[in-house]
């Protein structure tokens, strides 16, 4: 349960949490903005009418054509929601990718291929639905719900997981916070078990490349990074010392293969050979991120580069993997045969 202070002279003062008065308030934030709920989505249909007689509160898709099931409960969460939720997915799996288009076409008020691109900065997949996943949203979780879900994540490899929303209020100034129940990216890899094949041995990370991150600085000094809050950085903590990684840009294709030099730290602490990273000339200096409270700062891993290219020479093929995730294990064989050899590793 997560709980929030106000610092006021030095001293901290708890904040009050309180109940959201309209649970139509998390649904509209979400709708606009589904990265409070930490994903990378389009969202393509709000109250979706599924043939059982039931509504979706939303229904989103991700970069890899995967559908996500939202749905949304005030207050403490009702044993049923997972019934309900598990529910709707039996009905979501037997989706077509034409049904799909027909849907979120008519949310969107314009083409699904043209809203996808905008928002990933990509070509949609040609086959949509090949998984799917579920997402409670509630401000508390019942015992027993809160056990079902576990158990059905851990055990069996069911793509769920909960988010609560807290609501804090203090000194005339109201909060809100978001906490999951399990940890999303284990959520994902133990569902992607049952579908995929084994692991290659090789990551997968995201460059992020834009405001805050640049390709120049992370080839003259040595690493990749995340910000922006503990959902981005945490996963850069997957990365060991020795590890291989491939580095993709988002919409372009691959651009780097390295071997991890050192584990997850602050930018602000790292260390290049001339000296600590932000004491350096940087392509891109907001990566100081100035300004900004410090659970967003930059984190970075170190990397030694065997190879590189610019962005405009990226190595990409159709249906090569790629996704929102900010670090995961590659998997697609294809994908790993193309990458090693368009960057010669092992040659």
């Amino acid at each position: 349960m997560s709980s929030l202070y106000s610092i006021v002279d030095g001293k901290l003062q708890p904040a009050t949490r309180r109940a959201l008065m309209k649970e139509s308030l998390i649904e509209d934030w979400v709708a606009a903005d589904p990265s409070l709920l930490g994903l990378d989505a389009l969202v393509i249909g709000r109250q979706v009418p599924t043939d059982h007689g039931k509504f979706i509160d939303l229904l989103a898709l991700d970069a890899s054509g995967a559908l996500i099931i939202i749905e949304l409960k005030k207050d403490r969460t009702p044993r049923e929601i997972v019934a309900q939720v598990l529910d709707y997915a039996s009905w979501v799996r037997t989706l077509t990718t034409p049904q799909i288009y027909e849907r979120a076409e008519r949310y969107l008020q314009t083409r699904l291929v043209t809203a996808f691109r905008e928002k990933f900065g990509e070509a949609i997949p040609e086959q949509l639905n090949g998984s799917h996943s579920m997402l409670i949203v509630a401000s508390e979780l019942d015992p027993a719900s809160r056990r079902i879900v576990e158990y059905l994540s851990e055990e069996h490899g069911v793509a769920i997981n909960t988010v609560f929303f807290n609501v804090f209020e203090a000194n005339g100034q109201e909060w809100l916070t978001t906490d999951f129940l399990l940890d999303q990216e284990e959520v994902e890899e133990r569902s992607e078990r049952k579908v995929r094949p084994p692991w290659s041995g090789y990551y997968f990370v995201n460059a992020g490349l834009g405001e805050h991150r640049s390709w120049t600085d992370m080839k003259r000094y040595g690493f990749v990074s995340a910000g922006g809050g503990e959902f981005y950085t945490k996963r850069l903590e997957q990365l060991a010392v020795g590890d291989e990684i491939f580095v993709y840009d988002k919409g372009k294709g691959y651009i780097g293969y390295g071997v991890v030099t050192s584990e997850a730290q602050l930018a602000s602490d790292f260390m290049t050979p001339d000296g600590l990273l932000f004491e350096q000339a940087l392509a891109e200096p907001r990566m100081k991120r100035p300004g900004e409270p410090a659970d967003r700062a930059e984190y970075v891993v170190g990397v030694e580069w065997r190879k590189t290219v610019e962005p405009s020479q990226a190595k990409w093929f159709k249906g090569a993997f790629a996704n929102q995730n900010i670090v995961c294990k590659l998997r697609d064989q294809a994908t790993v045969d193309f990458l090693i050899t368009e960057f010669g590793v092992g040659g």
